[in-house]
C-alpha cells in the first residue's frame, strides 16, 4: 500500500524496445524486475569490425536504425529464455531473429558487416554480455548545439556491464515535460516517441513544467507493488532530432531541451521492487 504517498499521476503508456535503437512495441501490461522491463533491450546489432554496439546515437554511422521495428514473437515470461523477435525491415520485409542467416541479412541491409547479439540475462542470474568477459561500447555523435557538453564530435561510451542499456534500466517521462517543451518550441512536435521512454506518466491536473526533476533521489511507487528509485535526469542526444515514423528531422527539439532544461528530458531509475505495471496504474512519490 502507498500510505501517505503524494499522488503524482498515472501510467498513460508503456514501451519496450526488444532491439537496441530499433522502434519497439507499446504494451498494456509488463513485468518489471531488477533489469527493468522484462526483455527490454535484450538484443542489439554489433559492428563486426570494432565490436561496438550499433546505436542511433551515431546516425552518421547508423543512419537507418529507426527505420527498423522489432516485436517479440510471443510474450516474454519471467524465468524463461528470451524469445525471438520479429523485425520489420525498412522496405517492409519481415525476418525473425532465430533465422540462421539473420546477421547476414542485416549486414546486407545496413551495408556493414554485423552480428545480431543477445544479452544472456534470462532467467535472471549474473548478467553477462553474449561475448563473455566483455563490456559493450557504443558511439555518440554530438551536434553543434549550444548547451551540450561536446559539439560536432563523436565519443565512445561504455554500456552498463551485462546490458545493452545506455545508462539505466528504466526511463520515465511525464506529459508535463512534453507540454512545457511544446510551449517553448511550438513549431516542434514533442511526442513521447522521440524520447524512447519506458513509462510515460500523465501528471495530475495543475502540475506543470519539468516536474520529474523534483523526483530525483526519491522513490516512485507504481500501483501497489512496483517501486523505482529515481537516480538522475535523462540527458538527451541527437537521437531526439532524428526522423522516425511520421516525425520529421528537427534539430530544434534538442536545442529546446538544451536551452530550457540543461538538455534533460525525463528521468532514469533503478528497480527497488519489481512486479507488474499496467496502463492506468497510479503513480506516487514515497
Amino acid at each position: 500500500m502507498m500510505g501517505s504517498a503524494q499522488a503524482s499521476g498515472s501510467v498513460v503508456a508503456l514501451h519496450r524496445y526488444p532491439v537496441k535503437s530499433m522502434m519497439g512495441e507499446e504494451l498494456n501490461v509488463v513485468e518489471v524486475n531488477e533489469v527493468g522491463l522484462l526483455c527490454d533491450r535484450a538484443y542489439a546489432i554489433v559492428d563486426s569490425s570494432d565490436g561496438k554496439v550499433a546505436s542511433a546515437k551515431n546516425p552518421k554511422k547508423w543512419p537507418d536504425l529507426f527505420h527498423f521495428r522489432a516485436e517479440f514473437v510471443g510474450s516474454p515470461q519471467p524465468g524463461s529464455k528470451v524469445p525471438p523477435v520479429r523485425i520489420t525491415m525498412p522496405d517492409g520485409t519481415l525476418v525473425t531473429s532465430d533465422q540462421a542467416d539473420i546477421s547476414q541479412i542485416l549486414s546486407r541491409v545496413l551495408s556493414r558487416t554485423v552480428s545480431f547479439d543477445t544479452v544472456n540475462r534470462y532467467p535472471q542470474e549474473v548478467a553477462t554480455i553474449s561475448r563473455p568477459g566483455s563490456i559493450a561500447k557504443a558511439e555518440e555523435y554530438w551536434p553543434d548545439i549550444e548547451g551540450l557538453d561536446h559539439r560536432d564530435t563523436v565519443t565512445d561510451f561504455a554500456l552498463p556491464e551485462g546490458t545493452f542499456f545506455d545508462t539505466a534500466v528504466v526511463h520515465v517521462l511525464t506529459t508535463a515535460t512534453l507540454d512545457r517543451l511544446q510551449e517553448e518550441y511550438p513549431q516542434g512536435r514533442f511526442e513521447a516517441q522521440r524520447f524512447r521512454p519506458n513509462i510515460v506518466v500523465q501528471t495530475k491536473i495543475g502540475e506543470k513544467g519539468f516536474v520529474e526533476n523534483a523526483w530525483i533521489g526519491k522513490v516512485l511507487a507504481i500501483g501497489d507493488t512496483v517501486r523505482l528509485s529515481v537516480t538522475g535526469p535523462c540527458s538527451r542526444c541527437v537521437m531526439t532530432t532524428l526522423p522516425q515514423g511520421d516525425l520529421p528531422k528537427d534539430v530544434g527539439i534538442l536545442r529546446a531541451a538544451a536551452q530550457h532544461n540543461q538538455a534533460n528530458v525525463g528521468i532514469y531509475a533503478s528497480v527497488r521492487q519489481g512486479g507488474k505495471v499496467r496502463r492506468g496504474d497510479s503513480i506516487s512519490l514515497e
